[in-house]
C-alpha cells in the first residue's frame, strides 16, 4: 500500500480530532511523522507532499453539550467524535442502534463513523431519552458536529 497527498491529509486531520500530539506510522519501507506540538515533521515519501506542515490544533470539542441547539429545553447535542461517514446502524438492512424515545446510558453506542475505512463507535456519554436523530445516515459528519438531542434523566 502506498501513500499519497489525499491519504496524508487524511492522516493530518484524524490526528488533530484525536486525542494524541504525535504519529508515527511505518509500512512498506514508508516512515511518516507527523506532529501537532509545531515540531518539526519528517517524511520519507518519495515525492514531496506539500501539506505536512502543522497548523495549531483546535480545542477539542466534547463529544456532549449542552450548549446550542437543544439548551432552550434543557436537552443534551451529543456530537461526534470523529469526522466521518454517520451510519445509525452496525450493517446496511439491520435495525438502528437507536430510535425517537429509546432510552439510553453514557456508554450506549449511538452510531457508527466511518473513517478511513474503519468503523468507531460513537457513544451517547449522557442518560437520558433521545428526543431527535439529528445526523442523517451514511451522510458525512464533521467533528463536533450534533448527532443526537438527548433529554437528560430518569
Amino acid at each position: 500500500m502506498s501513500l499519497n497527498g489525499k491519504d496524508v491529509e487524511e492522516i493530518m486531520t484524524l490526528l488533530e480530532a484525536s486525542h494524541f500530539d504525535r504519529l508515527i506510522l511505518e509500512m512498506d519501507g514508508l516512515k511518516l511523522e507527523l506532529a501537532r506540538d509545531g515540531s518539526k515533521v519528517r517524511s520519507s515519501l518519495p515525492v514531496p507532499v506539500s501539506s505536512t506542515s502543522t497548523a495549531p490544533s483546535p480545542a477539542p470539542t466534547p463529544p456532549v453539550s449542552s450548549a446550542g441547539r437543544g439548551s432552550e429545553d434543557g436537552l443534551v447535542e451529543v456530537r461526534s467524535p470523529l469526522l466521518g461517514v454517520f451510519y445509525r446502524a452496525p450493517k446496511p438492512g439491520e435495525p438502528p442502534f437507536i430510535e425517537v424515545g429509546d432510552r439510553v446510558e453514557e456508554e450506549t453506542v449511538i452510531g457508527i463513523i466511518e473513517v478511513m475505512k474503519l468503523m468507531n463507535s460513537a457513544r451517547a456519554g449522557v442518560s437520558g431519552e433521545v428526543v431527535e436523530i439529528v445526523g442523517t445516515n451514511g451522510e458525512m459528519v464533521e467533528h463536533g458536529e450534533v448527532l443526537v438531542l438527548v433529554r437528560p434523566g430518569g
